[in-house]
């Protein structure tokens, strides 16, 4: 809490803390929510009624009696409102719907190259259209969409750079042209960290390594952890991204693991991106990256050399990001999906070069191997509705319509 916040401050901060807690759980009680936030019992009832009031909590039964009155069960109405998420790539458009519970309600990928044109853009448009209807998705309800691209975004929703999508300085309302929802533009790796660190279990301080067609990453800090696991309620977690000075921090596919070593499409030699993108171990299956670790799986033992070589790489780029930032490395992207069955012998390697208790155990796979680009960027728009919704001083308001606005 800041010294010398307002009564009002308090007031929008102690009921964001509430509801965010209330909607990482399936229910939950007054008291429990009152124990785990260090809030009074009197404060916690008036803000669970002013929830109510705004359609946003709901009381689902009781729980059994511990010997006094029967605690009435509260959750939070997940169908308040939807957001979608639309992640572009250089050959596919993936869509997926969530709502207040922040999980993949429904899911679709459809081919469809990449071309910086306006027959693009409509089509966009017309298949989100398509997706809303055949989720049957409450028009009003939809909060907005977010677009998750392979590429370096600025502070105003724009694109500076995209090796993937051949695209430099770039307008983002150009994407967003044809939607008719409010909509936010982010980089991939941003978007999937945002669904890495959704949900009840809130992770800590982690790096997020995206290991797609390019490699990047994103950087998410956190504090004031404790038992409950909760941290820092009041904020979302796109507050947490750290995102540098030129919205470019993560660029973790441009550091020189061998220098003087494969050229990289950046100009310099030995990047990163040069030994561990997906590519690198698709393009010797025509492209396609599951039947890599089939066929490795299946005893190919040229494949199985590539993949050697491929960890060993790998393990050297993740125990460097482990001596800068002191926290969990999480693999993700196209090949961090196909990573739990390989874990054990990535720590294993790890641990050999860590010289800071000799533990792999910080490195881990991603908690999502599906669409998880799609997922944050529509995540980040229930965040927004969260912090817009409860960003008032009472409730002694009749919500207006959000109006339709471009990135």
């Amino acid at each position: 809490m800041k010294k010398g916040a307002s009564s009002i401050e308090v007031k929008k901060l102690n009921r964001n803390r509430v509801f965010r807690y209330l909607n990482s759980r399936e229910r939950t009680s007054m008291p429990d929510i009152a124990e785990a936030l260090g809030m009074s019992g009197p404060t916690v009832l008036q803000i669970i009624r002013e929830l109510k009031e705004l359609q946003i909590a709901q009381e689902v039964g009781e729980f059994r009696s511990t010997g006094g009155r029967k605690a009435k069960a509260i959750a939070s109405v997940r169908n308040a409102c939807y957001a979608i998420g639309l992640d572009i790539t250089r050959n596919h458009l993936s869509l997926v719907l969530t709502d207040l519970s922040e999980k993949v309600l429904k899911h679709t990928r459809i081919r469809e190259p990449f071309v910086c044109g306006e027959a693009y853009f409509r089509k966009i448009g017309a298949l989100l259209e398509c997706f809303v209807d055949e989720n049957q998705v409450p028009r009003q309800k939809v909060t907005g969409v977010g677009l998750s691209i392979p590429g370096i975004v600025d502070g105003e929703g724009n694109i500076s750079y995209s090796h993937t999508l051949d695209l430099e300085h770039v307008e983002g309302s150009r994407f967003v042209k044809y939607i008719s929802y409010p909509c936010t533009m982010l980089n991939d790796a941003n978007a999937a960290v945002i669904a890495e660190c959704s949900g009840a279990d809130v992770p800590r301080s982690m790096v997020y390594l995206s290991l797609s067609n390019s490699v990047g990453g994103a950087v998410v800090f956190r504090q004031n952890s404790s038992a409950e696991g909760i941290l820092d309620m009041q904020d979302s977690i796109f507050q947490k991204i750290y995102m540098g000075d030129n919205q470019r921090a993560g660029e973790f596919g441009h550091i020189e693991i061998h220098p003087e070593g494969l050229a990289c499409y950046c100009g310099k030699r030995g990047c990163l991106d040069v030994y561990c993108s997906a590519l690198r171990l698709a393009e010797l299956t025509d492209g396609n990256l599951g039947r890599f670790f089939e066929e490795m799986e299946a005893g190919n033992s040229k494949w199985r050399n590539v993949w050697e070589e491929y960890l060993d790489h790998l393990v050297l780029a993740v125990d460097n990001l482990r001596m800068c930032f002191d926290g969990d490395v999480v693999l993700g992207g196209y090949v961090g999906s196909y990573m739990e069955n390989y874990i054990d012998e990535i720590r294993a390697r790890c641990a050999r070069r860590n010289i800071f208790g000799h533990t792999g155990e910080y490195v881990r796979a991603c908690r999502y191997q599906i669409e998880a680009s799609a997922l944050g960027a529509a995540i980040c728009q229930i965040e927004k509705y969260i912090d817009e919704i409860l960003d008032f001083p009472s409730i002694n308001f009749q919500r207006k319509p959000a109006k339709i606005k471009k990135a």
